[in-house]
């Protein structure tokens, strides 16, 4: 089989780097470029060195256009308004796109479709094994109780956060109202404060916690009278995000446009 030809977007940050390290560290692939903002002290690095490993002979580049039109795949967990960018670039060249990053509007999504009827694109609030399969199992035990059990869902990560709550606890909360069969839109609860009044039968709350240098934690909360079941990840590695980013490249080289999961690169 021929090598994939994956760029990361984003390469000089905590998760670009950890990007980096999982596209040399895959079999099948290999890195051909990386993206930063102009303003970045980090562009000319050489991609090998932002890794942690030995030079490769790839500098750091603020030119996307040139970097995706030779790549077969792009890896991005950067911006919402980069990755729509980022979208079209990839459309124009018959590249497929992974998209980890958070934080979208509504807006955003008829770009990301209006993208996948061209190439496809492989997008997951969550990249990971782990939290793949939790969403699963969200889902089913949603499925399997009536709504005498409460839905909570809580999720903390590091101060620097931009975004709440997490892609991943929308992801998490969006199983949760698919194993219910309700719309999430009706449904979700994402602050409290004050005189809330009793808890509404049915509702799925969504919290978010920051602090210190959290990579991710998020626990579903079945609470029914009496007993509760939780369920719950905690990433300890960014590396664990990278790695199913790499793998959904590789999955995705040979299917056709569309908008997938990592549910459909897991076979979930």
């Amino acid at each position: 089989m021929a090598e994939i030809k994956i760029a990361v977007m984003g390469a000089s940050g905590r998760m670009g780097r950890a990007l980096l390290r999982a596209v040399l560290e895959s079999p099948n692939a290999s890195l051909c470029g990386g993206t930063e903002q102009a303003c970045s002290k980090a562009i000319g690095s050489d991609l090998g060195v932002l890794a942690g490993r030995e030079a490769i002979g790839i500098a750091l580049s603020a030119d996307a256009e040139t970097v995706i039109a030779q790549a077969d795949a792009i890896l991005d967990f950067t911006a919402p308004a980069a990755t729509i960018r980022f979208c079209e670039i990839a459309a124009q060249n018959n590249t497929a796109h992974i998209i980890g990053t958070t934080g979208f509007e509504t807006s955003h999504q008829a770009a990301i479709e209006a993208a996948a009827t061209k190439i496809p694109i492989v997008k997951a609030g969550n990249m990971s094994l782990g939290v793949n399969l939790l969403t699963a199992l969200t889902e089913k035990v949603a499925k399997a109780l009536d709504i005498d059990f409460d839905i909570e869902i809580v999720e903390m990560h590091h101060r620097h956060k931009v975004d709440a709550p997490s892609g991943t606890a929308l992801m998490l909360a969006q199983a949760a109202s698919q194993g219910r069969d309700v719309s999430l839109e009706d449904k979700a609860v994402r602050t409290r404060d004050g005189i809330t009044g009793e808890r509404r039968a049915g509702d799925i709350g969504i919290q978010a916690l920051r602090g210190g240098s959290v990579i991710g934690d998020h626990s579903v909360i079945f609470a029914g009278n009496g007993e509760r079941i939780t369920l719950a990840h905690h990433a300890e590695d960014r590396a664990i995000f990278a790695r199913g980013a790499a793998k959904a490249a590789l999955w995705a080289r040979d299917k056709q446009p569309g908008l997938y999961s990592m549910i459909d690169v897991l076979g979930l």
